[in-house]
């Protein structure tokens, strides 16, 4: 049973030694079994395991030297190390930090009001709050609303009443739209007693996400889209920056031709975040391709330091720097227009079918077509469509546009544009965009009138207001169900002008419908 020799011995003596059996009770009894112990896998194989000194000899007979790695420690994206140092290096929203702006000047003063940052993803709203900070002497702390709650809010203004009168604290909360407002309702007393200066980020339109209390405690500062110089000017700093830059993150110098600068402002909408990590995937596919054909060029067995002596002077452009040390760092990397392409893959679209961009692309949709321009018209028309739009809902507010902007100018509008909806629904995405450009086109060239929505607007109003107490039908239009309810004149054939009145006495000549009476047939 895989007893030790010496309990078996002791087990007997202690029984006479005459009898295994009872040996082998004795030592149920009197002793706790062994415990039991896996067999080691080793015995199951014939080969020996290989000491450091085999398993680096072996590595050196490799045919091909292994390739280094280009990244070492935490990997910090490049659009973060990039973040601006202070409100000087903040790029494209001089309207906000420039000089003689509100925060320079509130800065200069030492009075930085509580503000809320509105702008769209990428023009630097965690920017400019950091940038503050580092360009005062007000202490930071920054809270997240998709993982912070109102308890968060409060160790943070228990922290900031900790601190000396004489530093006070930002409290920072990015997408504050995503707090209820419950949760909102948290920062009035510390914004009003002076506890702390709070600043929101946001890429929502304050006046339908933030309550009005809130709104009334803080100065709401709009952000502008990114032009195409702010971008190609931010890239180039990345550039050109060794300690921080995209160098850092490849490992290596890095060389961007010049027409990839004008490619990634054009494709990014304005957002620098998106350029900056485009640069950096572009930078990242440059350093692996110049890599390997490093590594390509190295006969089997040979070091990599000892072939970076023997590289030529003006490979592909640059010079290749020889350092032994650090054969990674010697490689300068070129960015081509085909890196960036292959790292954009597609076109970046900044719309959301349930927010703001929404509204604001069927709006410009709806005045380019007011205004007659079919050019622009289908444009937006497009936006909506590669943003993910459905075809059906674009539809729907075309065929509402037909009676409202065009009406009885074009009766035949609103016939397209039905007609436009079902093809829509009989098609699908993407063979129904024609059927959709076509009817936008059309209503856009239609001559337009809006006396129709005027009618029903005014009818509207005077109804829901009470206008004329809202009378009865007049006896002389009921349905004569008696001879005493008889009275309605049936009006002559092709008749323009009726003897009878059909309004309410109170609304007798009320006009609702403004129609020139040369357009009656």
């Amino acid at each position: 049973m895989g007893y030790s020799k010496e309990l078996a011995t002791e087990a007997l003596a202690a029984t006479g030694g005459n009898s295994t059996i009872k040996a082998t009770e004795w030592i149920l009894n009197n002793k706790p079994p062994p415990p039991f112990q896996q067999p080691k896998l080793n015995r199951f194989f014939q080969s020996k395991p290989h000491s450091p000194q085999t398993q680096q000899s072996q590595v050196g007979l490799s045919a091909k030297p292994k390739r280094q790695k280009l990244l070492q420690g935490p990997h910090e994206t490049l659009s973060e190390r990039m973040r601006p140092r202070n409100i000087d290096e903040v790029v494209g929203q001089d309207h906000i930090v420039g000089k003689k702006s509100i925060l320079r000047s509130s800065l200069e003063c030492n009075r930085l009001p509580s503000i809320i940052l509105w702008g769209q993803p990428g023009t630097g709203k965690t920017s400019i709050a950091k940038a503050i900070v580092t360009s005062s002497l007000y202490k930071f702390i920054c809270l997240s609303a998709v993982t912070a709650g109102v308890k968060d809010v409060r160790e943070a203004v228990e922290e900031a009443n900790k601190m000396n009168n004489n530093k006070q604290t930002v409290l920072f909360v990015d997408e504050v739209h995503r707090f209820n407002k419950l949760q909102q309702d948290s920062f009035l007393p510390v914004i009003e007693d002076g506890s702390i200066v709070f600043i929101g980020a946001t890429t929502e339109n304050p006046s339908f996400h933030l309550n009005n209390p809130l709104l009334s405690r803080c100065r709401v500062l709009k952000l502008n889209v990114l032009g195409g110089e702010s971008i190609v000017r931010l890239l180039k700093r990345a550039v050109e920056d060794v300690e921080r830059g995209v160098g850092k993150s490849v490992g290596c110098s890095v060389v961007v031709e010049g027409n990839v600068f004008g490619f990634l402002s054009l494709n990014c909408d304005g957002d620098a975040r998106v350029a900056l990590n485009l640069l950096e995937i572009a930078a990242t596919t440059a350093a692996g391709r110049k890599q390997s054909e490093m590594c390509s060029k190295i006969k089997p067995g040979e070091d990599l330091a000892s072939d970076a002596s023997s590289m030529p002077v003006g490979d592909e452009g640059c010079d290749v720097l020889r350092k032994e040390e650090n054969v990674v760092g010697s490689l300068v990397a070129i960015v081509t227009l085909d890196d960036a392409k292959k790292a954009l893959q597609c076109k970046h679209l900044a719309y959301d079918r349930a927010r703001e961009e929404h509204y604001n692309l069927i709006s410009e949709l709806h005045k380019s077509m007011r205004g007659s321009d079919a050019n622009a018209s289908i444009y937006w028309l497009v936006r909506m469509l590669e943003g993910g739009e459905q075809p059906l809902y674009i539809a729907q507010r075309l065929v509402r546009f037909a009676s409202e902007d065009v009406g009885l100018a074009d009766p035949n509008a609103v016939c397209q544009a039905v007609a436009c909806y079902q093809a829509c629904h009989f098609l699908g995405m993407p063979e129904c965009n024609v059927n959709l450009a076509q009817c936008v086109a059309y209503l856009a060239l239609a001559p337009k009138s809006i006396a129709v929505y005027q009618a029903i607007e005014t009818a509207m109003k005077v109804v829901k207001d009470s206008g004329g107490q809202n009378e009865g039908v007049p006896l002389h239009l009921r349905n004569a169900a008696t001879k005493l309810m008889k009275g309605h004149i049936c009006p002559p054939h092709n008749h323009s002008i009726s003897p009878q009145t059909y309004l309410p006495p109170s609304l007798q000549g009320h006009k609702f419908f403004d129609w020139p009476a040369s357009n009656v047939d």
